[in-house]
């Protein structure tokens, strides 16, 4: 099929809000050669994986990439092919993913699909074209860096959709990162509380928080570390950017009668004061941004009093990689987390070490508690999006939602990204 300029412009998409969602409502305009060309690239990505496309009009769009006729593989169904590769063509994987926020592509396994990509993501482009990445991506916008001007609004703009929608997805704990099973392949909803208190567990336990500490959380969350924390004696301060967060962990800690052991405060990471025996973050990194790394790890070391340690829990990537994507502009960044961009452990271990008196001494990976924690999460999301819609969130945002949880499990399935659990101690020696 030929795809012609003049076929790309359309009236919006019916059922999407043109003001909520302008770049879901109208398919982009694009050149046919940049259409053609996203064409000619994505044949060769899908005829290399474990896959089957289909285009409702056409017939295939590319082989199944599977042994016989690969009825077992994940099928990926392409309804508008014109629009498809605008997108493609146009904003390449931020396309990708909007055209499936559009319903013009669908499957009945989303994990199974974007897995298949992940698992090749670094090879699916050949390697000549792979030079031109430079040119060819988006930067991140500089409004979005997370400064201290603008980290508030890149938090509010992920965490403040609402509390009664997190909570609709989320175990009784509220927490928002990965959990730890006693055995992530068989993991079910009912385990995911108490698997959720045993990462935590394992986190104050590494870092010693006990009866009189003084501990600092970098990230609130919705309470459930601070509380574990003050069960346990110590006296805990942990900040937050997000208004909504804040709310209900100021809720959670008074009904518990723990205010007299934690104060939560709206205050950035930077302006923090004081000494603390112990300072845990919890997947906070990733939000901080690899220019702000270095103040970072400085203000950790700063806030640190002596003999205490440091522990965080981070979504990581391999080093190669993360310096190959660190100034991309992504999907994810668009739509979910603005601003953000997930490290590598060696990133993280070498800003510590140029910066601080600050050295990692254990990391404990878990990727695969990742993976199932997301699909936990995923399956909760899509059976209780009723009462998603209840509190305002359209068919758009559903899509949304679920094409952002299972890319983030086909991240951890794949192995293209890991989570881990990084302690840091000071170096006194140096710090002398």
């Amino acid at each position: 099929m030929t795809v012609q300029t003049a076929d790309i412009r359309r009236a919006p998409r019916s059922g999407v809000d043109p003001v909520r969602w302008p770049d879901i409502a109208h398919v982009p305009q694009a050149a046919g050669l940049r259409a053609r060309i996203a064409r000619t690239l994505f044949r060769h990505a899908v005829s290399r994986l474990p896959i089957r496309v289909e285009a409702s009009d056409c017939g295939p769009v590319a082989g199944p990439g599977v042994a016989g006729n690969g009825s077992g593989a994940p099928c990926m169904v392409i309804h508008d092919e014109d629009a498809f590769f605008a997108r493609l063509g146009t904003g390449g994987l931020i396309g990708f993913g909007e055209s499936y926020m559009a319903g013009e592509w669908d499957t009945s396994d989303v994990h199974g699909v974007l897995t298949a990509f992940a698992d090749r993501v670094a090879d699916l482009v050949p390697a000549p074209l792979q030079l031109l990445r430079p040119i060819a991506v988006r930067r991140q916008p500089s409004a979005e860096r997370n400064s201290v001007r603008n980290t508030r609004s890149n938090v509010s703009r992920h965490y403040d959709l609402s509390n009664e929608f997190f909570a609709l997805f989320l175990d009784e704990t509220m927490t928002y990162s990965s959990a730890l099973f006693d055995d992530p392949a068989t993991a079910e909803w009912a385990d995911l509380a108490a698997a959720q208190r045993r990462k935590i567990d394992r986190l104050l336990d590494v870092t010693g928080v006990g009866p009189g500490t003084r501990l600092l959380e970098i990230g609130t969350g919705w309470g459930e570390l601070a509380i574990r924390a003050a069960q346990r004696g110590a006296s805990v301060t942990t900040v937050t950017l997000s208004a909504a967060q804040k709310q209900l962990a100021e809720a959670r800690v008074k009904s518990l009668d723990l205010t007299n052991r934690i104060q939560v405060q709206m205050l950035d990471y930077r302006l923090v004061e004081g000494q603390f025996d112990a300072i845990v973050s919890v997947e906070m990194i990733e939000a901080v941004g690899y220019q702000y790394w270095p103040a970072y790890f400085r203000k950790l070391d700063e806030l640190l009093a002596p003999g205490g340690a440091v522990a965080i829990q981070a979504i990581t990537m391999p080093h190669q990689r993360m310096r190959a994507t660190r100034n991309t502009y992504t999907w994810i960044h668009k739509y979910i987390f603005p601003g953000g961009l997930i490290p590598s452990v060696t990133a993280l271990s070498r800003t510590a070490e140029h910066h601080t008196a600050l050295r990692l001494r254990d990391r404990f990976q878990m990727g695969a508690h990742y993976a199932r924690t997301l699909r936990l999460w995923e399956e909760r999301f899509s059976a209780r999006f009723g009462e998603a819609r209840r509190l305002g969130f359209d068919d758009v945002f559903r899509r949304m939602w679920k094409f952002y949880l299972a890319y983030s499990e086909a991240g951890f399935a794949s192995g293209y990204l890991d989570v881990e659990q990084l302690v840091f101690h000071r170096n006194d020696s140096e710090a002398a």
